[in-house]
């Protein structure tokens, strides 16, 4: 596995966290 891959796999990861977060910040009291 590249680390252009690994990178990109945890920006999209960080992305979707910090997104459901800012829709759903009761999820995650």
């Amino acid at each position: 596995m590249g680390l252009y891959v690994l990178g990109g796999v945890v920006a999209v990861g960080l992305f979707i966290y910090l997104l459901v977060a800012m829709l759903k910040p009761e999820a995650f009291s």
